[in-house]
């Protein structure tokens, strides 16, 4: 649980980082901005106050000037007269000006953006100067916006390496502790398999053999189980309702007498899935335990079966002591447990089972603290 906790506060540390990054960006590139833009007002009423002194008939240093206006190579312009006929423009989009009304258009544009500079040019006349930010000015406005999106990006990126890599070491382990799981199981089992078989020749009377003989079945089985993890199983067309009443009555014989389990379905119907019957039996298994958990040995489980066109859904429902929603999805993380023993793996496992083996979904359907949790399991119809 620990373990979780870190990877997500180590999330939340990137998550901060990098807006805090970006917002640092935003604020400098704004100040940025904002001293570009009082420097290109500067430069546009210097250009205007070049063009009212060329004007002028007496107007001397008329090629100095002149210099002030082409230097302004990158302030787009526009000089009107009082009615807004453009009389000139400067550092605009030659191949959109053959448009007639592309200057017009960004006159308009203009209006509402900039305050325009009045150029007195006497006996009662003046020009309007308009002006636009220029193309390093807007790109600069864009500019920590960009930066954020690569910096996200690439958190994202790297998250997803991460993640990957990690669930591939996860997966490594799974399969290496699993089949040194199998491998260890499997010499006592079989040896046990042959002291049931002595027991029952010799005293076939004894009806405790056949109990004996049928959790030594269930060692095998749990045993073939491990061996399976980290190769794709085998699925083939299985009775579902067969396979969860069997779990069913299996359960019940090991487990307390003050947990009830109730199938809510009937269990003469024949409902077929593709499915390996024996890793769909641990799931149905592993659920029930953990509810029994819940429950702390006294309550009642309700299995339900219900089908849609596409699906079977099977609904586990206990009378435990719930869920809080935060921890809907984390409990099918390996490692997660509220218990004080136990590795946490059970949900884990059938998670892995349904979704990676069968391409099916389990998910805590509702919950409620103090009243009780049911688990869904969604099945394939094909």
């Amino acid at each position: 649980m620990n373990k979780y906790r870190y990877n997500t506060n180590w999330m939340l540390f990137i998550f901060l980082f990098a807006i805090l990054t970006g917002l640092g960006s935003l604020i400098y590139t704004r100040f940025l901005v904002n001293i570009l833009k009082a420097e290109e007002r500067i430069k546009v009423e210097q250009w205007a106050e070049a063009t009212r002194l060329i004007a002028l008939p007496d107007s001397s240093h008329t090629e100095f000037l002149s210099s002030i206006i082409e230097n302004n190579l990158s302030v787009p312009v526009i000089l009107t007269d009082e009615a807004d006929t453009i009389i000139g423009s400067k550092n605009f989009d030659e191949l959109r000006m053959r448009d007639p009304g592309y200057l017009h258009s960004q006159l308009e544009k203009i209006k509402n953006k900039n305050k325009p500079i009045i150029i007195d040019i006497g006996n009662g006349h003046r020009s309007m100067i308009y002006y636009k930010d220029s193309i390093i000015l807007t790109q600069l406005n864009y500019y920590p916006y960009v930066q954020l999106a690569i910096i996200l990006l690439f958190i994202l990126v790297a998250y997803l390496a991460f993640n990957s890599s990690r669930k591939a070491e996860e997966n490594q382990v799974w399969v290496s502790m699993s089949k040194e799981t199998a491998h260890q199981l499997g010499t006592p089992t079989s040896s046990l398999a042959g002291w049931v078989e002595i027991l029952h020749n010799k005293y076939p009377e004894v009806t405790l053999t056949n109990e004996i003989a049928q959790d030594v079945a269930r060692l095998e089985k749990i045993t073939e189980r491990f061996s399976r993890i980290g190769a794709k199983p085998p699925l083939a067309k299985e009775d579902i309702v067969g396979i969860i009443s069997r779990t069913i009555d299996y359960l019940k014989t090991r487990s307390s007498s003050k947990v009830r389990f109730l199938p809510l379905f009937d269990d003469k119907k024949v409902i077929s899935v593709p499915v390996n019957a024996s890793l769909f039996e641990w799931v149905i298994e592993n659920v029930s335990k953990n509810a029994i958990d819940a429950m702390e040995g006294s309550g009642e489980i309700r299995f339900n079966i219900s089908e849609t066109d596409k699906t079977i859904l099977v609904d586990i429902t206990d009378t435990g002591k719930g869920i809080p929603r935060n921890a809907f999805k984390k409990i099918f993380n390996p490692g997660y447990t509220t218990k004080q023993r136990g590795w946490g793996l059970g949900l884990s496992l059938a998670k892995r089972i349904i979704e990676e083996f069968h391409n099916g979904k389990i998910y805590v359907r509702n919950s409620e603290v103090g009243i009780g949790t049911c688990i869904r399991i969604v099945m394939n119809r094909e």
